[in-house]
């Protein structure tokens, strides 16, 4: 197997755009976040958050210039963590679900949630 001696040389003048872009970017954020939009101020913050780490990652990180191998590692860890915040989000959205039989006491161990969200153990259910 013989070994990939050549890499690629970024010019100056990219890292100058990407900062520049980056810095540029940051007032943008400053600015929305003085700006009243509802409930899209997270969306549009989010947004421009996301498309300044998809800049450092492509360019700083060299990953624009690299092989399919990298990139494809770099997805696959986009994946999990998309798939990770989904999954964290599901519990979040679903816990309200659950309704407390009548007479019956708050938290018994892991079936049913107590005030807040919180479990709490040592109690018992009286049906």
């Amino acid at each position: 197997m013989a070994a990939h001696s050549e890499h690629h040389i970024v010019p100056k003048r990219i890292y100058f755009a990407v900062f520049f872009a980056l810095i540029v970017m940051t007032w943008v954020t400053t600015f929305v976040s003085e700006v009243d939009l509802g409930k899209w101020n997270i969306f549009v913050a989010l947004a421009i958050a996301i498309f300044k780490a998809s800049l450092v990652v492509l360019f700083f990180m060299h990953v624009y210039y690299s092989t399919r191998l990298t990139k494809m590692i770099v997805l696959s860890g986009l994946f999990w963590l998309i798939l990770l915040l989904f999954i964290t989000m599901a519990d979040l959205w679903t816990r309200g679900w659950m309704e407390i039989p009548e007479g019956g006491k708050r938290g018994v161990g892991l079936a049913l949630l107590g005030e807040g969200g919180f479990f709490h153990f040592g109690e018992t259910l009286r049906w």
